[in-house]
């Protein structure tokens, strides 16, 4: 039988957690469980030992403001890396030859922009092969980078796209574009603390658009080789 006063101690610890919960403190409880580890197969970073960053593009909607993107790192002469997924390459083949070549690095999204993480391997392998082949039969690239729609994989998902040939990508910051319709926020959550080796995630978003060369600018500025994501894990 627990002790009425173990019973008041564990009451008091509610209490409290509740009250730090509410106030918006994170509590860092352990019951036991072991902690979650990012798959060493996963790369959230490039080189540290080289200037170069990379702005990635993951595309899966939205056509109307990539020709003008894509204009802005032609004004800076930068070649970058876009994630295309499946279902949007197949309804904007010609857009997506304007960016091969207009030199840019064309990389793997998945077909049907699903959580990877929830698929089993058959699943996953069929996200990643289906949009490989496309690209391949449309524009003749062979891809081999591959970043998991919305950052969702499991290790069943790293273990299928390194088995197609893929090394997967998440990203060093994340400017939440598709969320926050803020060209300010944008470029700060691009530049702030940029470092050697960032990978910098992008969406093709009207405020991104507008905050894209302010972003380029400050990174040739402050010494960074803007480049594609291969480059930059090189």
């Amino acid at each position: 039988m627990v002790s009425r006063k173990k019973i008041n101690i564990i009451s008091n610890i509610v209490i409290v957690a509740v009250i730090l919960i509410v106030a918006g403190v994170s509590i860092p409880f352990n019951f036991g469980t072991s902690e979650v580890k990012a798959n060493p197969n996963v790369i959230y970073r490039g080189n540290e030992n080289n200037n170069n960053v990379s702005f990635m593009i993951n595309v899966y909607w939205g056509s109307e403001y990539l020709v003008d993107m894509l204009d802005v790192f032609d004004a800076y002469s930068v070649k970058t890396t876009f994630f295309v997924g499946g279902v949007w390459a197949s309804k904007n083949i010609e857009l997506l030859k304007d960016i091969k070549n207009r030199g840019h690095e064309i990389a793997n999204h998945g077909f049907n922009h699903r959580d990877q993480d929830k698929l089993n391997y058959e699943q996953n392998y069929d996200e990643i092969r289906n949009n490989h082949e496309l690209i391949l039969k449309n524009i003749s690239v062979e891809m081999n980078l591959f970043a998991p729609p919305s950052g969702a994989y499991s290790d069943i998902t790293v273990q299928c796209a390194t088995d197609l040939g893929y090394r997967t990508i998440m990203w060093t910051h994340d400017t939440i574009d598709w969320r926050d319709k803020d060209s300010d926020l944008i470029y700060k959550r691009a530049t702030e603390n940029l470092s050697n080796g960032d990978l910098i995630l992008m969406h093709p978003t009207e405020n991104t658009l507008k905050a894209l060369a302010n972003i380029l600018a400050y990174a040739i500025n402050n010494g960074y080789n803007p480049t594609t994501v291969s480059n930059t894990i090189a």
